[in-house]
C-alpha cells in the first residue's frame, strides 16, 4: 500500500502507484549555472546533497589542497592525545633541503631549530608552507615517503578511493592525484572530527620568525560566512580551492580546481558560493518517531499500527521545488502480527521536479501482538464471508 502526504504535510490519504528510487546523496537540481573550472563538485555539508558537480571523479592535480589530509593526521594526534599544540619537532636537514630553494611556499623554518606543534600546523594552514609539512611528516612517520603511505591509507579509510598521495605538501609528483570528490570528502570529515581545531582554517594570518603571511583563501575576504579551507597552485593543476561557508544552520562545501588566475578563482568561488545559499535550502521533515501514517494489522490484537520515522530526514533542494514536493509512505498491508516497536516496516519517498528521490525507512510504532487462536479463527471467519478490511 501506499499513502501519500502532499506537501505541505496534510494527512490526506490516497491510493497512488509510483516508481520508487533511492539515490542518497544525489544532486538536486535548481537553475543551472555553468563553471569555469576544470573539476568542481559543490555539497551541503549536512544532508550531503549534491548542488553542483563537474567532472568531479576525474583525475587531478591536488596541488596544496592534498595538505587537508597532512592537517587532518596531525589533528589525529593531538585528538587522542600522544601530541600536544606546545610539543616542539625538530627541523631536519632533510626537510629543510627538500624546500630551502624550491621556489613554493615556505614558513621559513631554520635548519636544525624546532618549532611548537602550534606553529607548524598553521604554517601549514595559513602560510600554506611546504616546509612546516615536511617537519610534521617526519615526526609523524619517521619519513616523509612514510608519511604519504600513511595518508594514502588514510584516504581509503575515509571513503577517499581515488586518492594517492606521495609527499605531504602537494608537491608536484605524476602519482599525486585525488579527485574533487574525493576533497569533498575530506573537507567534511576535517569539519566533523575536529571542531576544536577547525576554527585555525578561519585566521587570516600568522606571524612567525617576525615573518607576517596572510591566509591565501579568497572567501575569507569577501564571502560571509566563510571559514575554510585550503588553497591549491602548480602550472599543472591550474588554480583550485576547498572552501566552505556556514550561515545559520546551513553549512556549503565546495572544491574547484583548474582556473586560470587568483582572480578567476577568487571570483568564481563567491560566485557559486552565492547561487548555492540563493537557489537551495535545507527542509526538515520528521523527527525520529514522528507519526507518518498507519497501516492495517493482520490477524493482530490490535487492528492498526502507527508507523513512524525512524531517524530525522532533513533534505536539501532547490527553493522554487518545494511547493510540488512529494511525502509518500510505501509499505506492503495488511501487516502480519505479532510486530516490535521499532521493526522496518516501509519506507517513506520523497519526490520533487527536477530532485533525485530521497527515502527513509518507516517503523512500527508500537508492539503488537498476534490474537490467540480463537481470534485468528473468528478473523479468518470473517475474512471469508465479508472479504478484506476496505
Amino acid at each position: 500500500m501506499i499513502a501519500l502526504l502532499k506537501s505541505p504535510f496534510s494527512l490526506a490519504r490516497f491510493v497512488f502507484v509510483c516508481a520508487a528510487l533511492t539515490l542518497g546523496g544525489a544532486a538536486a537540481r535548481a537553475e543551472t549555472i555553468e563553471t569555469q573550472a576544470r573539476q568542481a563538485i559543490l555539497i551541503d555539508y549536512k544532508t550531503g546533497t549534491i548542488l553542483l558537480e563537474k567532472n568531479s571523479d576525474e583525475l587531478m592535480v591536488p596541488s596544496s589542497m592534498s595538505k587537508l589530509m597532512t592537517a587532518y593526521l596531525v589533528f589525529e594526534k593531538l585528538k587522542e592525545g600522544s601530541w600536544k599544540m606546545d610539543d616542539q619537532l625538530p627541523v631536519s636537514e632533510t626537510a629543510w633541503k627538500r624546500h630551502f630553494k624550491s621556489g613554493g611556499s615556505l614558513m621559513f623554518l631554520p635548519v636544525g631549530s624546532s618549532a611548537k606543534v602550534g606553529d607548524l600546523i598553521r604554517g601549514v594552514i595559513i602560510q600554506s608552507g611546504n616546509d612546516a609539512c615536511s617537519v610534521l611528516a617526519e615526526a609523524h612517520s619517521g619519513t616523509e615517503e612514510a608519511f604519504a603511505e600513511e595518508a594514502t591509507r588514510k584516504a581509503r579509510d575515509l571513503g577517499m578511493l581515488h586518492t594517492t598521495l606521495r609527499n605531504a605538501s602537494g608537491w608536484p609528483d605524476p602519482e599525486h592525484l585525488t579527485t574533487a570528490r574525493d576533497l569533498s570528502t575530506l573537507a567534511r570529515r576535517l569539519i566533523s572530527d575536529f571542531p576544536e581545531y577547525f576554527p585555525i582554517y578561519s585566521e587570516r594570518e600568522f606571524v612567525f620568525n617576525g615573518i607576517r603571511q596572510g591566509n591565501r583563501n579568497p572567501l575569507l575576504y569577501g564571502v560571509s560566512g566563510a571559514d575554510g579551507l585550503k588553497t591549491g597552485h602548480t602550472e599543472a593543476a591550474g588554480y583550485g580551492l576547498v572552501g566552505t561557508v556556514k550561515r545559520g544552520e546551513r553549512r556549503i562545501i565546495m572544491v574547484i580546481n583548474g582556473l586560470k588566475s587568483m582572480k578567476e578563482r577568487s571570483e568564481e568561488s563567491a560566485r557559486l558560493m552565492e547561487w548555492a545559499f540563493r537557489e537551495f535550502d535545507n527542509y526538515a521533515l520528521f523527527k525520529p518517531g514522528d507519526m507518518v501514517t498507519d497501516a492495517e494489522v493482520w490477524l493482530g490484537e490490535a487492528a492498526n499500527v502507527p508507523l513512524v520515522a525512524g531517524e530525522k530526514l532533513e533534505v536539501t533542494m532547490p527553493r522554487k521545488a518545494r511547493r510540488e514536493m512529494k511525502v509518500t509512505a510505501v509499505y506492503d498491508g495488511p501487516i502480519a502480527a505479532p510486530i516490535r516497536k521499532g521493526e522496518t516496516l516501509g519506507k517513506l519517498l520523497i519526490t520533487a521536479p527536477g530532485q533525485a528521490n530521497v527515502e527513509l525507512p518507516l517503523v512500527a510504532g508500537a508492539d503488537v501482538a498476534k490474537l490467540g487462536f480463537t481470534g485468528r479463527m473468528s478473523e479468518a471467519l470473517r475474512h471469508i464471508l465479508l472479504g478484506p478490511k476496505r
